[in-house]
């Protein structure tokens, strides 16, 4: 596996987005268990964009208009929704306090599903992986499905581990948030204005 390979990688993975914002969020909400449990989803939700592009249905979404623009604003969509759930204290910055009795947490499955959400609803991730696995894989190399199931394997590990530290951050910092009520409405509307902004850049992204 290529230096260049792993140093690419990083530098996607490790650029803040909308995978991150929405770990880091379930982190400061509810602690590191969450921010794990969020980063977890956030990397299932690369699959299909790797299973796309290895199967060549990221073409379909490169040629086709339609197919690309009713992925992109089902994207747009979901941030906005992220973005008012968030400003409801319904969504990723829900405080759930320590002493909180388990049934009101909010279900690990469904914070798998909504990292899932945000990753899967982008349809750029497809089109980068396009673009980005042939690069590290030889013109006819006889094995070329197992490589690009490996650097897809490596590049969903790098972003599991990334994601997870920017989690794990975000829960440290937590009890000196959820403390402060004015920190965490000024930490509510920037979360939720970032989201709208993210939305704002997919809506706009073009093929």
């Amino acid at each position: 596996m290529s230096v260049e390979f792993l140093l690419t990688s990083l530098v996607v993975v490790i650029t803040p987005g909308t995978g991150v914002l929405y770990t880091m969020a379930a982190g400061l909400a509810r602690g590191t268990r969450a921010s794990l449990v969020a980063a977890v989803g956030c990397t299932l939700g690369i699959v299909p964009h790797v299973l796309a592009a290895i199967t060549g249905v990221a073409a379909l979404l490169h040629t086709s208009a339609v197919a690309f623009q009713t992925l992109k604003y089902l994207g747009v969509a979901y941030l906005l929704y992220l973005a008012w759930s968030t400003l409801r204290e319904r969504g990723a910055l829900a405080v759930a306090r320590d002493s909180a009795p388990r049934s009101t947490r909010r279900p690990a499955a469904k914070v798998i599903a909504s990292g899932v959400a945000v990753n899967f609803l982008n349809p750029k991730l497809t089109i980068f992986f396009l673009a980005f696995l042939p690069q590290f894989v030889s013109a006819g190399e006889p094995s070329a499905l197992p490589r690009m199931l490996q650097l897809s394997g490596v590049f969903m590990l790098m972003t599991l581990v990334v994601f997870a530290g920017y989690g794990a951050f975000a829960a440290v910092i937590r009890t000196h948030v959820i403390s402060r009520p004015a920190v965490l409405t000024w930490l509510r509307r920037t979360f939720a204005s970032a989201f709208v902004a993210l939305g704002v850049r997919l809506a706009l992204a073009e093929r």
